[in-house]
């Protein structure tokens, strides 16, 4: 995975994946237990259908981190000139947040009531792609195990019409 729920949590998105991602006929879990169960921590202190909830939460949120890394390898596997040989090993660390911005805008596909140009859920989301875009079309760079040719590399060429004044054709103008 691109991205794990370890790096969700690190990210401070607990809260926002337990509201999302707790089935409808449940109470939202937790923040703590959400937490713990993103980073698989003990979680012994909880309730067990609490933490059945919370897996259940987990279960969405992994289903959209594999659909997320789906999206990415789309793109890197149609890479021109190069394709990358997916999935990516080792995964490049903006690979990894574009990853948790397709996940999270894949987990709040129902939200209602928001607007699209200031909801900072899709800006994250089209960034994401509008970057992929641009991999793929090998206009940015992954780093430095890119397998991209590097830039301005080879002899220069020259377009050009023909030379028009020479010695030849300036010798009775001299001195």
């Amino acid at each position: 995975m691109y991205c794990t729920p370890t790096h969700l949590a690190a990210a401070k998105l607990a809260r926002e994946l337990a509201q999302v991602a707790t089935p409808e006929r449940h109470r939202i879990v937790a923040d703590d237990l959400m937490e713990a169960t993103l980073r698989d921590e003990d979680r012994s202190q909880f309730d067990p259908d609490e933490i059945l909830v919370a897996d259940e939460a987990l279960a969405v949120i992994s289903t959209a981190l594999v659909d997320a890394d789906g999206v990415i390898d789309g793109y890197l596997v149609m890479r021109k000139p190069v394709a990358y040989k997916v999935p990516l090993n080792p995964v490049p660390g903006i690979v990894s947040t574009w990853a948790r911005w397709i996940a999270r805008y894949l987990l709040h596909k129902d939200r209602v009531n928001t607007q699209e140009r200031t909801d900072p859920v899709v800006r994250d989301y089209q960034q994401a792609i509008k970057f992929l875009e641009l991999t793929r079309d090998g206009k940015f760079s992954l780093g430095v195990d890119d397998p991209l040719p590097p830039a301005g590399g080879g002899a220069p060429e020259w377009c050009a019409p023909e030379r028009q004044f020479s010695g030849r054709t300036l010798r009775d103008y001299g001195e």
